[in-house]
């Protein structure tokens, strides 16, 4: 059977009722049509001999707690939408808060630069810089001023 819009108006009107003789004698006079028409018209007749389908007594009310459940769900997801009374003021509340967030982190930041500049003058005033000609031979010096850990042996063994 060919999928086509209704080309002939007979096909509709034999999807309704049936044909009458005028009707069929149209037909005749279109023989493309015709066998087309006729198997149509053939399951017409075998579905009115298939017993109507039990509605349930509550099927309307059904079909429209169906309806209203779409409309809902169509409801929610348009809710998650952008919403310009919903939007303004969670991004102002983050602006704010990245904001204080960036003045505290500047705050610290300042805070520690003077602490450390606290400390360099501290250091600066406690101890004078040893000049150049002492760092010369420093090396000597600080050989001079280890003692020996241990007792020399042979001297003491001279002694007696």
């Amino acid at each position: 059977m060919k999928d086509e819009p209704l080309q002939n108006p007979l096909r509709e009107l034999a999807w309704r009722r049936k044909l009458t003789d005028a009707e069929k004698a149209g037909l005749r006079a279109q023989p493309e049509a015709r066998a087309d028409l006729e198997l149509e018209s053939r399951l017409s007749e075998a579905l009115a001999c298939v017993p109507d389908a039990p509605m349930p007594s509550n099927f309307t009310a059904r079909v429209l707690q169906a309806v209203e459940r779409e409309e809902a769900r169509g409801a929610r997801t348009r809710s998650w939408s952008w919403h310009w009374r919903a939007l303004v003021p969670r991004v102002a509340v983050a602006v704010a808060v990245v904001g204080l967030a960036g003045l505290a982190y500047q705050r610290h930041a300042l805070d520690k630069r003077a602490e450390f500049a606290e400390d360099m003058v501290l250091l600066a005033q406690a101890q004078p810089v040893p000049s150049v000609e002492a760092l010369k031979n420093f090396d000597a010096i600080q050989r001079l001023s280890q003692t020996t850990p241990h007792a020399d042996d042979e001297l003491l063994a001279l002694l007696q």
